[in-house]
């Protein structure tokens, strides 16, 4: 996406703010266990969630399927409500770290494509929510992921997460 496509919540990077991005937590259900689906950063290859800037035009939660497609191949689409947030670091090449803040969206996966936009930048994988926790580096996507292990109720906008 062009910057120019993008749109901004809070205070700009000038002028020292957090920027806002919105990610989705791709979740499936498997042998009676939810699984989320985590991708390698393409600058350091830690596990991250899908995640990026606003995009002109389209919700948060619209923004966050975007970004799962890009990223990751996923198909489905986010609920509207945000499980929470969490707050991290950008690096970048040729300035300091820019602070961000991720709304999280919960994404049931539908399907995952063979080829999507970012395919030969990145690897995805299937972990229990434990697991993935574990293997975040964010404390408070570390917390959501264990609250999830805890009740993923909140993944369903019924309160109810099928088995099938």
């Amino acid at each position: 996406m062009k910057r120019s496509e993008k749109m901004e919540f809070l205070p700009s990077e000038e002028e020292g703010g957090a920027r806002t991005q919105f990610g989705a937590l791709c979740w499936r259900m498997h042998r009676g266990h939810v699984e989320v689906l985590l991708i390698t950063s393409r600058d350091t290859g830690r596990w991250v969630i899908p995640k990026g800037w606003p995009i002109a035009g389209k919700n948060p939660q619209e923004s966050a399927a975007q970004e799962a497609w890009e990223e990751a191949g996923v198909r489905g689409a986010a609920m509207a409500a945000s499980l929470g947030l969490y707050a991290y670091d950008k690096t970048r090449k040729s300035r300091e770290a820019l602070p961000c803040v991720v709304s999280v969206f919960p994404l049931r996966v539908e399907g995952l494509a063979k080829t999507f936009p970012e395919r030969a930048q990145r690897r995805r994988r299937w972990f229990r929510t434990e697991r993935a926790a574990r293997l975040v580096a964010e404390p408070e996507l570390r917390a959501m992921l264990l609250a999830l292990a805890a009740d993923a109720s909140v993944l369903s906008a019924d309160g109810v997460v099928a088995t099938a």
